[in-house]
């Protein structure tokens, strides 16, 4: 009777265990799964704002043309620039692609060079800047630039968050078992300066 009582606790200990190495490893793989998922709609913020910004250009440069036209070379830049951004094919499985992350972050840092180059421009045209239109856009590339920097921020701290429970013990050891595939995410890696919101002084 004594050894059937003993086997029985070590069944139950054993039993419970095991439920509690399964509540863990649940745990952990929904901790995964809203991290990723918050990674994924930083992702689509910032996607949403570079593309406001791609948007704003043609009518910037066409603005800009009407007074400047001339200044061919930074009007071709900033065109260029732009039209890079648009041919780049963007999905979700970019974050799984080091060598797509990196193309896009370098397109976006080249129109970002080019439109401050562009705005340092302006600043020979007082009628330009004095140009409702014009002043309408600068605006709204102000803003833009601004909800960029926000974006990119969030962005992140969302990987950073992710990245950080993919490598911290016991969570890296779960997921080994129920997450195999998971792997981190990439995040901004561009110099000090080009990451800085371009300024537009007017």
């Amino acid at each position: 009777m004594h050894k059937r009582n003993a086997k029985a606790g070590v069944w139950l200990v054993v039993g419970g265990l095991v439920i509690l190495l399964m509540l863990m490893a649940m745990m952990y793989h929904n901790k995964a799964v809203e991290l990723d998922e918050k990674v994924g709609a930083a992702w689509s913020q910032v996607l949403n704002q570079y593309k406001r910004r791609t948007d704003l250009v043609p009518n910037l440069v066409n603005t800009v043309k009407g007074y400047a036209s001339h200044e061919k070379e930074v009007l071709t830049e900033v065109t260029e620039a732009r039209s890079k951004v648009g041919q780049m094919q963007i999905s979700p499985q970019m974050l799984k692609d080091p060598a797509a992350f990196a193309a896009f972050e370098k397109n976006q840092a080249a129109l970002s060079s080019a439109l401050s180059r562009l705005m340092v421009v302006v600043e020979r045209y007082p009628e330009l800047k004095a140009n409702q239109n014009f002043l309408a856009l600068q605006s709204q590339l102000e803003g833009t630039e601004n909800r960029i920097a926000v974006a990119r921020r969030d962005y992140i701290e969302a990987v950073r968050r992710y990245n950080t429970m993919l490598r911290q013990m016991p969570a890296k050891l779960f997921l080994a078992v129920t997450d195999g595939e998971l792997e981190p995410k990439p995040t901004f890696s561009i110099s000090e300066a080009e990451s800085k919101t371009p300024t537009v002084a007017f």
